[in-house]
C-alpha cells in the first residue's frame, strides 16, 4: 500500500517523499471486503447503512457483504460467467450494489456499473458495445431494459432484484439456494476490474477500462481530501451515484478499503435530505458536488442552528466551487472544502487538504502525492506559471515510477486511447492556470471556453459571480452567436424560490457582474430557466445550452 506519512506538515515534504507501493497481485474485492470479513474483530462492523425515500432502513456488515458476494459469484459462475467477462450492474445506492461489485471483482469478471437514470438508447449502446454477458438490476432499470432486451444478443443472464422480467433469475431466490463459500480468483494489479463509459462532450460514449491498481492510485487524494481518512468514528456519505467514478472511486470503494461505514440513500437529492442524513448517521466525511453545495447553501444559510452535524471534511469536484460557496462552507458548516480534480481515466490527481496545506478559495489545489501533473500546450510542452493550459498527468511520478492511477484503455477504441496521450502526458481536456505557489485554477473544459468581441471567456468565473447574488440559485454561461462580435456572453439563470423574473432584475444582475469582473465579461443577455440541464454526475451541460443558442441563431439568419 502507499507510504503516506500523516505526521509531515508541509506539502513539499509530502510530495517529494512519497513513493508508490503496488503489489504484483491485487484485487479490489479482497482489500475492500474479504480481509475485513475474515478479521474476527471487524467482521461485524457496518459496511453499508441503507435508507430509502420510504424511510425503510437496514444495515450490511462486512461479514454479510462477503457472504452475499460469495453466493452471487457462485450464481454467476453457474451461469457461465468467467474471467474477463463483462457484468452490467444497474442499481442505485443500496447494499446489493456493493455486493454485486465485490462478487464480480473477486471472480475476475469486469464490473460495468451503469446509472439507473439511463434511458433505453443509452443502455442499449453500452450493453451492445461492451458485449456484456450478464445484467444485474432492480426496478429502477427495468423499464429501459424491457424496451431493448431483444437487441443485446451477448446478454445471456439477467438477475433482477425486487422486480420481474421474462427469463430473469430472482436475486433472493438464486442466492438462497447456493453456497456462501467462494474461492477468490488471483488477479494481478494491472488486470481489468471496472468498465465505466464516460459521457464526453462529443461523439459516442467511451468505455474506460479501469485496473484493480487504480484504487491504490486514488488513495493519496482520498486520504488527503478527507482530512486524513480514516479516523475513529468516521462515517462517509455522498449523493454521488455509485455507478459513476465520483460515487464509486471517490466514496464507496475507498471507504470500504479502510473498513469504515458508508451511507447509501435511494432517493432524489435535496438539501433537506442531505442535512437529515448527515445528522442521523453522524456523517463525518462527504463528497458533495458544487451544485449540491449551492442548493444546501440557498436552502439554509445557518444549518448548524437546526441540525447536529459532525462533519469534519468535505471534498468537492466536478465544477469549480467558487469563493461564495467556499466561504459559506467555512462559516456555516465549519469545514473548509477541499476541491479535487480528476477524471474517470485517471482520478484524484489534483486537490487540497486544508489541514495540511492552505486551501485557496476557488482553487483546484495542487497535485496530490504520487502524481506528476502539469499544464501543457497543444504540442505537449509544459507552460509557465500564469498562463492557461490543458491539465495533464504523466504516466510516471517524480521518481520515475509508474503511476497506478491510470486506466488501461478505451474499450474497443484504440484510436481514442492513443489520442488521449501526448508522449507520456495524459490529456484531460480541462483548462487551468497555475499560480506562483503551484495551485491550479480551473478555467473550464476546453470546449466550454469561447471568445466574445476578441476576449477569451471562461464561464466559471462569471457563474460564480452571479451565484453571489441572493436571487440566483444556479447559473450557466454560454456563447450566443453574434454577427458583429462573434459571440455575446449569455447567462441562463435559475432563480431562488419566490424570486420573480423581471427586466429590473436582469439589469441588476448585469450591474452586479460589471461591478466585480471585467466589463467584457458581464452577460449581455440573461434568460431565466426552471432548471439547468445536468449530467447524472451533477455537472452542468453547457453544451446543450450552447447548441440551443446556435440553433436559434440559424433560424434567425
Amino acid at each position: 500500500m502507499p507510504k503516506f506519512n500523516p505526521s509531515a506538515s508541509q506539502y513539499e515534504a509530502l510530495y517529494q517523499q512519497f513513493h508508490w507501493e503496488v503489489p504484483k497481485e491485487f484485487n479490489i474485492a479482497q482489500v475492500c471486503s474479504q480481509r475485513w470479513a475474515n478479521d474476527a474483530e471487524h467482521a461485524s462492523h457496518i459496511a453499508v447503512y441503507f435508507e430509502d425515500i420510504k424511510a425503510h432502513s437496514e444495515t450490511l456488515s462486512y461479514a454479510q457483504l462477503q457472504e452475499q458476494a460469495n453466493r452471487l459469484s457462485n450464481v454467476l459462475v453457474m451461469r457461465g460467467v468467467k474471467r474477463g467477462d463483462i457484468v452490467a450492474i444497474i442499481l442505485p445506492q443500496r447494499p446489493e450494489t456493493a455486493i454485486a461489485l465485490m462478487a464480480c471483482l473477486q471472480m475476475a469478471a469486469i464490473a460495468m456499473p451503469m446509472s439507473f437514470l439511463f434511458g433505453p438508447e443509452a443502455l442499449e449502446y453500452r450493453l451492445q458495445h461492451s458485449e456484456a454477458v450478464a445484467l444485474i438490476m432492480d426496478e429502477t432499470g427495468l423499464d429501459a431494459y424491457q424496451q431493448i432486451r431483444g437487441n443485446c444478443p451477448s446478454l445471456q443472464t439477467v438477475i433482477t432484484l425486487d422486480c420481474n422480467t421474462p427469463g430473469a433469475l430472482d436475486w433472493r431466490d438464486a442466492l438462497r439456494q447456493i453456497s456462501g463459500e467462494f474461492e477468490m480468483a488471483t488477479t494481478l494489479a494491472h488486470d481489468p476490474a471496472i468498465l465505466i463509459y464516460t459521457s464526453g462532450t462529443t461523439g459516442a460514449p467511451k468505455g474506460a477500462l479501469i485496473p484493480h491498481r487504480a484504487l491504490i492510485g486514488n488513495l493519496t487524494g482520498f486520504v488527503a481530501s478527507q482530512n486524513w481518512f480514516p479516523q475513529d468514528g468516521d462515517v462517509f456519505w455522498s449523493p454521488a451515484d455509485w455507478a459513476w467514478t465520483g460515487g464509486l472511486m471517490d466514496a464507496l470503494l475507498p471507504t470500504l478499503y479502510f473498513g469504515k461505514s458508508i451511507v447509501g440513500y435511494q432517493g432524489r437529492f435535496s438539501a433537506e435530505t442531505a442535512y437529515y442524513l448527515m445528522e442521523k448517521y453522524a456523517v463525518t466525511n462527504t463528497f458533495l458536488f458544487p451544485t449540491a453545495l449551492k442548493l444546501m447553501m440557498k436552502a439554509n444559510q445557518a444549518p448548524r442552528e437546526k441540525y447536529q452535524l459532525k462533519l469534519r471534511a468535505i471534498m468537492s469536484a466536478g465544477e469549480a466551487v467558487g469563493d461564495a460557496v467556499f466561504m459559506w462552507c467555512e462559516s456555516a458548516l465549519g469545514v473548509t472544502p477541499n476541491e479535487m480534480f480528476g477524471q474517470t481515466e485517471m482520478n484524484y490527481i489534483v486537490g487540497n487538504s486544508s489541514q495540511l496545506w492552505p486551501a485557496k478559495p476557488g482553487s483546484m489545489g495542487r497535485p496530490y502525492p504520487g502524481h506528476r501533473v502539469a499544464l501543457i500546450d497543444d504540442a505537449g510542452t509544459e507552460i509557465a506559471d500564469g498562463e492557461t493550459g490543458e491539465v495533464a498527468v504523466n504516466r510516471y511520478d517524480i521518481h520515475g515510477h509508474p503511476d497506478p492511477v491510470f486506466f488501461l484503455n478505451y474499450w474497443k477504441n484504440p484510436e481514442a486511447t492513443t489520442s488521449k496521450f501526448t508522449g507520456n502526458w495524459c490529456r484531460t481536456g480541462d483548462l487551468a492556470l497555475r499560480d506562483a505557489d503551484g495551485y491550479l485554477w480551473y478555467w473550464g473544459r476546453a470546449d466550454d471556453m469561447f471568445k466574445a468581441a476578441g476576449y477569451r471567456i471562461g464561464p466559471s468565473e462569471i457563474e460564480n459571480c452571479l451565484l453571489k447574488h441572493p436571487a440566483v440559485s444556479n447559473a450557466a454561461v454560454v456563447p450566443k452567436p453574434d454577427k458583429e462580435r462573434g459571440n455575446l456572453v449569455k447567462a441562463y439563470i435559475v432563480l431562488c424560490s419566490g424570486v420573480v423574473a423581471t427586466d429590473q432584475l436582469i439589469a441588476e444582475l448585469q450591474k452586479h457582474v460589471r461591478g466585480q469582473l471585467a466589463p467584457y465579461e458581464y452577460p449581455k443577455e440573461i434568460e431565466f430557466i426552471a432548471a439547468l440541464p445536468m449530467t447524472t454526475t451533477g455537472k452542468v451541460q453547457r453544451r446543450i445550452l450552447r447548441l440551443q443558442e446556435e440553433e436559434r441563431a440559424k433560424k434567425l439568419s
